[in-house]
């Protein structure tokens, strides 16, 4: 069991004849993020979702809803909810190993959204011994099952203590790639211009670490709110020079140099920032910062 998480699915996970109750657990979550609700300018209260109806523009009430599929232009069959609910497979809770694979069979582009895998407590050796055969093969699973009402295909794989199961899209989801590429020209690059492109590769290696990714994003509403509330200036963005091709070449020597540089100079401790932490907590630490300067100069005032 993941502390203090819900588990989103609990079934059961089968390899062979061995089978032993699991629960799923989301390993991803977007609940940390800034979220902005829509508002009335004129009145500053928070706008409500109306559905009206396209033609003449009354109101539908969520009872009188139902769902349609589009055959033409504006014509529409009805499929009322039971039907669909009817029709979806119906789900045995298992998730049966249909196949054992190498790693790295799956393209990455079909993978969906990552789950943690736990045991229950009856069932905690037959899962250890998938997880470590698996490790000692370096072999992933392939299994099927009903989650979240639609049939899904997973790719199962040791990660940590557990497993991690990921869905994967259907082949009719992925776009090809080679629709993606085929207006990018031909081109074969070679000489200095090759070379300084794999000096400055070389000199960038390292490991992948997620901590050390920062969301630009949710950091710039969290600095733009934080600005709001203390009535800062807003910050401004700086625009990107993008390399051209007649001057490429230069770029890539003053990037090798600069790689050459960076390297012989020993790392320097950095102290530890105060603006640490998800982007909506340092927002928040904006707002309470605001909050606590108000009480403060009404004390003042009350003195």
């Amino acid at each position: 069991m993941v502390s203090g998480q819900r588990a989103q699915w609990k079934g059961f996970i089968k390899f062979g004849e061995v089978t032993c109750g699991a629960a799923l657990y989301t390993a991803a979550s977007t609940s940390d993020r800034i979220t902005f609700n829509t508002i009335n300018k004129a009145t500053g209260n928070r706008v409500n979702r109306v559905f009206v109806d396209s033609e003449t523009e009354e109101r539908v009430e969520k009872e009188a809803q139902t769902k349609g599929f589009e055959i033409e232009n504006g014509q529409y069959i009805i499929i009322d909810p039971e039907e669909i609910a009817a029709a979806i497979p119906e789900s045995n809770k298992t998730l049966e190993v249909e196949a054992f694979i190498p790693c790295s069979d799956v393209d990455d582009v079909y993978f969906d959204k990552p789950y943690y895998l736990t045991p229950d407590k009856m069932g905690a050796d037959a899962f250890a011994a998938l997880r470590d055969g698996m490790k000692k093969s370096n072999v992933a699973a392939i299994a099927r099952t009903v989650l979240f009402r639609r049939m899904r295909s997973v790719l199962i794989r040791p990660h940590g203590k557990g497993l991690i199961v990921t869905t994967l899209n259907y082949d009719y989801e992925v776009r090809s790639s080679a629709k993606a590429f085929e207006e990018m020209p031909k081109l074969k690059i070679e000489g200095e211009m090759l070379d300084l492109a794999k000096h400055i590769i070389s000199t960038k290696k390292g490991e992948f670490d997620p901590a050390t990714f920062d969301d630009r994003y949710e950091a710039a509403l969290a600095d733009l709110v934080k600005a709001k509330i203390e009535g800062k200036a807003l910050p401004t963005q700086k625009k990107v020079a993008v390399s051209k091709p007649n001057d490429l070449l230069d770029a890539l020597r003053e990037s090798a140099g600069m790689m050459m540089k960076a390297a012989a100079d020993k790392p320097k401790r950095t102290a530890a920032n105060a603006n640490t932490g998800t982007a909506r907590e340092r927002a928040a630490r904006g707002a309470t910062a605001k909050s606590t300067a108000a009480k403060a100069a009404t004390q003042r005032k009350a003195s």
